[in-house]
């Protein structure tokens, strides 16, 4: 979409909040943040945040802060951190010097518990865990009070700093807000500020023993940094009356502004960081990066462009409502992308040899093959051609059907740039199997038309057998074999894995140019779809190319016989 197309776009709500509060002059400009938990790694799901965050902030000539939210040591490491600011970089995003964690701001987040504490406002519990849930009530019972709620400031104010020096037991007692217990808000019956967890933190080491919720520490972190807008999905709108009690509370001198947009659900996926870490923990996937996951570091290793998910994010839109988009549509903002981009090339899966029996022994030559057919400024390569090439084995068939216009015998077919070729006989193995066709070919037809005019329907790709580079080829698909693999409560997630979401192919041929292929390129293997060389498994020895996307939905087509 170009500029003058994007200004002529109705602006979704989100930004139209944005415009208004800087045309009223309640900001003179904005600032946002991508706050991500360096928990595992991000998904499709934190794309769409990260575009509406940066992108609003791009748009506005602002800036928008990448904040770690690095409140719960037990499950975070600087490997998570440092592979989120890895995606958000090749996103096409970038926060300058506005790097920050959430545990910059531990001294202050202990210092305005202290001011709670003192102001009446919080108090140390000593109830279970389970013993908070069975007084906070239901939905329909108002909750009751901790017998721990009235004690004095001065009792508070010693047992939260036996909290902090180590002197009490994790699980022991939590710091908890004094809001309302019959609160219609369940968050709102005195939720807990801190609690003891006496783990070693991946910034502050052993500094801390008590660590703050993240209720309590998303507000203050965005007033310290002056947030204006704090954009979160719809799961934290009943965290904002939370939100705006402690920032009012404490009469803090700024006071962002939290709206909530619907998240992103994607069908034939999982996006629970939980559920995912459990794919990579029991070897279902290869890791974080397995080419069948849609985190963004699977994306990207898949073969997928930051400009396709920019595009996809962007064509989804920001809403109030949740909903479902079909993996459809990500798929083809893939194809979209590289159906302009990528360069053509020819590569064989399931190579059979063809010999062609009228051709000089000892003998080739080059044909020009162009990179794009419908982009000339992408140029021409040479391609051998000589007596003994590879083709597809799906390109012949014994016995075809009149309509099927690839080899059979009696049958001339175009070799795509080359020459007409006619198959004459089909060599078998001791077992039947077709592996090898005899052929001829008609030396005035070079470039592929008939010096006579005749007509031939069957086009097919090809390789010089010489010259062809053996590689190993990876068909990945969708992971999971139903759209709502965690929907059925009586079945496990993994109950709906997809055994046939990867295949790997050894003993394919590819054109000799692609061994100076990278990870960065990718091409259309023409006729077979959209390839990338792997970014991990590749080595001197063995070349190996992953399938980004089909060249179609086959999964629309199956669904449609459904």
């Amino acid at each position: 979409m170009n500029e003058e197309n994007k200004t002529k776009r109705p602006l979704d709500f989100i930004r139209q909040i944005i415009a208004d509060d800087l045309s009223s002059g309640k900001h003179d400009t904005i600032v946002t943040r991508f706050p991500p938990e360096p928990n595992g790694f991000l998904h499709i799901g934190h794309a769409k945040s990260i575009c509406l965050n940066f992108g609003v902030a791009r748009e506005n000539n602002a800036c928008c802060h990448l904040r770690f939210d690095d409140t719960n040591p037990g499950k975070e490491s600087s490997e998570y951190v440092e592979a989120i600011k890895n995606d958000v970089h090749w996103l096409g995003y970038d926060w300058g010097e506005h790097l920050y964690y959430a545990s910059d701001y531990f001294d202050k987040l202990h210092d305005f518990a202290v001011e709670l504490i003192k102001m009446g406002k919080a108090y140390v519990c000593h109830l279970s865990s389970e013993q908070m849930r069975e007084y906070r009530g239901t939905l329909t019972e108002t909750g009751k009070d901790s017998p721990y709620r009235n004690r004095s400031v001065e009792e508070n104010l010693e047992l939260f700093s036996q909290m902090k020096a180590g002197e009490l037991e994790e699980g022991s007692c939590a710091l908890r807000a004094k809001i309302d217990m019959n609160s219609p808000n369940i968050l709102l019956r005195d939720p807990v500020l801190y609690r003891i967890m006496k783990t070693h933190h991946h910034r502050t080491g052993d500094t801390w023993c008590i660590y703050p919720m993240y209720d309590f520490t998303h507000c203050l972190s965005d007033m310290l940094e002056g947030i204006t807008h704090s954009l979160c999905t719809l799961e934290f709108e009943n965290n904002r009356p939370l939100y705006d009690w402690v920032l009012d509370t404490l009469a803090t001198p700024c006071h962002p502004r939290q709206i909530e947009f619907a998240r992103l659900n994607i069908n034939f996926t999982v996006t629970s960081k939980r559920k995912l870490l459990q794919l990579v923990n029991e070897g279902h996937v290869s890791g974080w990066d397995d080419p069948r996951m849609l985190t963004i570091s699977g994306l990207r290793r898949r073969g997928y462009t930051p400009k396709s998910i920019r595009s996809f994010c962007e064509g989804v839109g920001i809403g109030k409502k949740e909903s479902w988009i079909d993996m459809g549509v990500l798929e083809n903002s893939i194809r979209d992308d590289l159906n302009v981009t990528a360069p053509r090339v020819f590569g064989i899966l399931d190579p059979i040899k063809v010999i062609i029996t009228n051709y000089p022994e000892n003998e080739s030559e080059m044909l020009e093959a162009q990179n794009h057919p419908q982009n000339a400024d992408m140029g021409t390569r040479l391609v051998p051609f000589s007596r003994e090439l590879f083709i597809e084995r799906s390109d012949y068939m014994e016995n075809a059907p009149k309509k099927f216009f690839r080899f059979t015998e009696g049958r001339e077919v175009r070799l795509r740039y080359a020459y007409l070729v006619t198959c004459n006989k089909a060599i078998k193995n001791s077992e039947g199997e077709v592996v090898e066709l005899h052929c001829t070919y008609d030396p005035e037809s070079r470039g592929g038309n008939a010096p006579d005019g005749r007509k031939v329907k069957g086009t097919i790709h090809w390789l010089s057998a010489a010259e062809a580079v053996t590689a190993e080829i990876r068909l990945y698909d969708r992971l999971f074999s139903v759209e709502y693999p965690d929907a059925d409560k009586e079945k496990n997630f993994k109950d709906f894995l997809n055994p046939e979401s990867l295949q790997v192919l050894s003993g394919c041929k590819v054109e000799p140019s692609l061994l100076n292929a990278n990870p960065d390129d990718r091409y259309q293997f023409e006729r077979q779809g959209y390839f990338c060389l792997d970014s991990k498994d590749n080595n001197s020895e063995k070349l190996v190319f992953n399938r980004i996307v089909t060249l179609r939905d086959s999964w629309a087509k199956l669904a449609g016989k459904g």
